[in-house]
């Protein structure tokens, strides 16, 4: 998890490499924002500039975005949803500039490795390490597949959802023949006397 302090200034890396999206910040120039998950807060004001600072304590929130921490792991690897796993409050156009920002503003991961190691190595890093997380989520997803299947066919203890409608329609059914057939052994016993 990223410190709160640290933040800022990464927002700011993003936004410099990004002049439209500080254009639509500077819009909002002195604004605040506060963001709450819990066990991380942080409070930004927008400068004149279009980049963010940390704002003071005593600073009244424009807009104030609620998050649970255990949801952050979620808002990170689905950013399109991020907001739909919040609460926000305040100023809407604020908030909605956010939004947009959150989900258009990307690391160029590249970019900032050429500066360091070159152009081809930084290409290189970047490509092994999307090919790592592309095998470690591959792997996952194969566990969980066969840790179904043997859950569902070596050692049922789950069922399938069709078996499921299908064993409760044939509850239904033989709940109502039994009804049925009590009724035609009333109608036989009244019959009989």
């Amino acid at each position: 998890m990223l410190p709160s302090s640290l933040i800022p200034v990464v927002i700011n890396h993003l936004l410099a490499q990004e002049p439209w999206a500080r254009s639509q910040l500077v819009e909002h120039a002195a604004k605040v924002a506060w963001f709450d998950a819990g066990l991380v807060t942080v409070k930004l004001r927008v400068a004149a500039d279009g980049l963010v600072e940390t704002a003071t304590g005593e600073s009244v929130p424009n807009v104030t975005i609620r998050a649970k921490f255990s949801d952050l792991p979620m808002i990170a690897q689905n950013r399109e949803r991020a907001f739909s796993y919040v609460k926000i409050e305040g100023d809407a156009d604020f908030a909605n500039t956010i939004s947009q920002l959150s989900q258009t503003l990307q690391w160029e991961a590249e970019e900032d490795l050429s500066k360091l190691v070159g152009d081809i190595a930084a290409i290189r890093i970047v490509s092994g390490a999307r090919s790592a997380v592309d095998t470690i989520q591959s792997t996952q997803r194969k566990l969980a597949e066969n840790l179904a299947e043997y859950f569902l066919e070596e050692n049922p203890m789950l069922m399938r959802p069709q078996d499921v409608t299908d064993f409760t329609r044939d509850v239904v059914r033989l709940r109502d023949d039994a009804e049925r057939l009590a009724k035609r052994i009333d109608k036989l016993k009244r019959t009989v006397k």
